[in-house]
């Protein structure tokens, strides 16, 4: 292998795009070749990913900031990583997980190593003179995601009246990236526009998509519908994702003492067996192709049945069920439970076990989507991701707000290029 030794690794705090602080990691290589990462940061979060390491000092930026994981960068990770050789991108990620030593990387910090383990890979891809996507995936990087855009927000994400955490529309009928983007900026537009004729909000959620308050959740699917329609889209080109995070309406329904699914925006409870059923009929009366976490990451049981139902129409996927995790992810395949898996790095930390997960699932025939946070930073690190492991979708966000709209803009630079 070609060695090319780290010179030099240093982190800082910046901040995310809810105005929190997070880590940026540079690194830089004995050639000069510079790589830097930001780490952006979840809302709500699955309870078995990877430990984002905060100060906890209240009287500083609520405690949230991370100035304990930039140092563990400075002063612990430099000093054993430096003279490596940036292009064995598995030694590295390995080192830093053998240097954390725990399960959940909460000594370090997943943040601080994983900002580490995708710095080194900008790094390496720089030096080599070729595009990320391209040092990530090889010859074999040559498919563009279909955009999953969410244009519409509840749940934690926004402080409307809506449970439902994301309504996304799935350009199905495009047939480049290009396409699939004027298709879905030309529906979210449209639905800027209805939402005004109707008196209701167009102001934004954390991910760019509209918040308004509406009667149920069901009017949310309703209103995107007549958004695609005065686009002059049809159902066979644009069909309908939901991220339910059901997690969330899980601890709500723990706050209360009972064993199901809270919808506390609504005030509303269902049982277990309700909540499969409330799914089912979900997908039998609207066109939607994917949910994802529609029941939350203990329900391993429910999980099962709920594919075994609905698992050969539509795309059920994991994502706090499996938070990129190769241990979660080979009970769910063992349990036949779901099909799809999310793909977010920072619920693992190192970019070798995000591949090694990724690989995982396309040997077992689920579909990979590779996805932002809520809380995310201008990095376009995923964009190039998405394309070096022919991932079938991606998440970013609307087509609103820069921190979103930077990874969709590098995704058509990318198609141009290929």
């Amino acid at each position: 292998m070609k060695e090319m030794p780290i010179k030099d690794v240093r982190a800082s705090q910046i901040f995310d795009s809810r105005g929190n602080p997070t880590i940026e990691v540079t690194a830089i290589l004995d050639d000069g070749s510079i790589g830097t990462s930001k780490v952006p940061s979840g809302a709500s979060t699955g309870s078995y990913e990877a430990y984002e390491l905060r100060d906890g000092d209240y009287q500083v930026f609520n405690g949230l900031g991370v100035s304990k994981a930039v140092d563990n960068v400075n002063k612990k990770i430099s000093k054993n990583i430096i003279g490596e050789n940036a292009y064995n991108q598995s030694l590295i990620d390995n080192m830093l997980i053998n240097l954390d030593g725990t399960k959940n990387k909460s000594k370090l910090g997943a943040n601080a190593i994983l900002g580490t383990s995708m710095a080194i890979a900008k790094a390496s891809s720089n030096s080599l003179k070729i595009p990320l996507y391209r040092y990530l995936g090889g010859i074999f990087g040559s498919k563009m995601p279909i955009p999953m855009m969410n244009i519409l927000n509840g749940g934690k994400h926004s402080s409307n009246n809506l449970n439902i955490q994301e309504f996304m529309i799935v350009p199905v009928g495009a047939e480049t990236f290009k396409e699939s983007m004027q298709m879905c900026v030309e529906i979210y537009q449209v639905l800027k526009q209805l939402l005004k004729q109707k008196g209701l909000s167009a102001s934004v959620g954390d991910e760019g998509g509209f918040a308004p308050d509406l009667e149920n959740d069901e009017e949310a699917i309703k209103l995107i519908l007549e958004a695609i329609d005065l686009a002059g889209l049809k159902e066979k080109d644009v069909k309908i994702a939901l991220d339910v995070a059901s997690s969330e309406m899980r601890e709500e329904a723990k706050k209360i003492q009972k064993e199901g699914y809270y919808f506390w925006k609504t005030d509303e409870y269902k049982s277990k067996n309700e909540m499969i059923d409330y799914i089912i009929k979900l997908t039998e009366k609207y066109p939607i192709m994917s949910i994802e976490d529609g029941l939350s990451e203990e329900d391993w049981k429910e999980w099962k049945e709920l594919t075994s139902k609905i698992g050969k129409k539509v795309d059920l996927v994991g994502d706090d069920l499996f938070v990129t995790n190769k241990e979660r992810l080979e009970k769910g395949i063992k349990n036949n439970v779901a099909n799809s898996i999310l793909i977010k790095p920072n619920q693992i930390g190192t970019l070798t076990e995000t591949l090694e997960t990724i690989n995982l699932a396309k040997e077992n025939g689920y579909k990979t989507i590779i996805s932002h946070r809520s809380g995310e930073t201008e990095d376009t690190f995923i964009a190039d991701l998405s394309v070096a492991v022919n991932s079938q979708q991606i998440k970013m966000g609307a087509p609103c707000r820069s921190e979103r709209v930077a990874k969709y803009n590098r995704l058509l630079k990318i198609e141009e290029e290929m």
